[in-house]
């Protein structure tokens, strides 16, 4: 299944994207202009391309961890929205999503490079 990467990144590119519109236009409630729709895809194609890439480059632990991340970062941004859509939820919401996504892939990176090293020194051995 993880082989089909490009599959696999085009599916990350319209479920994110789809979340995020779900998000703002009905969870919220704001109306959607252009630049928010250009905004939306230009972050989904971000997150498509990085999980399609970590699939091609053989890092399903970053995969993963990642995904993971998205979707933590999915629950708050809902969460955030939910909570408090008068005062900052709205930009506490996406900032979260942000944060959350940046920390999967960055921890996902990090457990992949550190399982590198390992394999590396149980080599030299």
């Amino acid at each position: 299944m993880l082989k089909n990467y490009g599959k696999i990144a085009i599916s990350i590119i319209f479920i994110s994207m789809f979340l995020l519109i779900l998000g703002i236009k009905y969870v919220l409630g704001q109306d959607l202009v252009i630049m928010n729709l250009l905004a939306f895809a230009a972050f989904s194609i971000v997150i498509g391309v990085l999980s399609g890439s970590l699939l091609l480059y053989k890092l399903q632990k970053a995969f993963y961890i990642f995904t993971i991340g998205l979707i933590i970062g999915f629950f708050e941004m809902y969460r955030s929205f939910i909570a408090g859509p008068q005062e900052f939820g709205d930009l506490a919401g996406i900032l979260s999503l942000f944060i959350f996504t940046a920390f999967g892939f960055v921890i996902g990176l990090f457990v992949e490079a550190i399982f590198y090293l390992l394999r590396k020194n149980e080599q030299k051995d």
